[in-house]
């Protein structure tokens, strides 16, 4: 029985050297991005050695990974599943944008770096894709255009573009700069659509 209970403490210690070493790089990806994140700096805020966090993440890929699932499950983005189920595509791209630029602005700081460092950290672009980021935006544009394409093709690729612009990061990041609230961004954007 005592070897089971110090197996079971080692395990559970294990965990919680891992979630601290997640916590901290997590913490560093907000404050100053994964691209600027150092493990240096990583193993002194998790209170273990260099060495410690290699054991527990052996690269990059590895620890990208488990923070960006780490931190997906406790902000997951709005599920387009909802937005699919509304029949007047109107409504559907209001309510849609509605909770997407309260997600982008909940989530600012970490979603800013996270955008900027994908472009530059391979490693982290995959991540984000095995997290399912690319299957998410897929098929936050589906429930969009929905009831929208279908005529003429010049006429729908603008609409796609469109939706494609409004539904980004960076489209609701300029427009806060340039002074909107997220309503005022939600109701540009769907007008514009509207109006193609």
């Amino acid at each position: 029985m005592p070897r089971r209970y110090e197996l079971k403490a080692r395990a559970v210690a294990f965990e919680a050297t891992r979630q601290r070493i997640v916590d901290a790089t997590l913490a560093l990806h907000e404050e100053v991005g994964p691209a600027r994140t150092a493990i240096t700096e990583v193993s002194r805020r998790a209170g273990v050695g260099r060495v410690t966090v290699y054991n527990h993440f052996p690269d990059e890929a590895a620890l990208l990974t488990a923070s960006v699932r780490t931190w997906l499950a406790a902000h997951p983005p709005p599920d387009p599943a909802g937005w699919a189920k509304g029949k007047d595509p109107a409504k559907r791209l209001d309510r849609a944008l509605t909770e997407l630029y309260a997600y982008y602005r909940a989530n600012e700081a970490m979603l800013a770096h996270v955008t900027r460092d994908a472009a530059v950290l391979p490693a982290l672009a995959e991540a984000l894709n095995l997290a399912g980021a690319i299957d998410r935006d897929r098929a936050m544009r589906k429930a969009l255009l929905a009831g929208r394409t279908g005529h003429k093709k010049r006429r729908s690729a603008r609409i796609e573009a469109a939706v494609s612009l409004a539904l980004a990061f960076g489209t609701w990041q300029h427009l806060a700069e340039c002074g909107l609230d997220d309503a005022e961004a939600v109701k540009l954007m769907a007008r514009a659509i509207d109006s193609l």
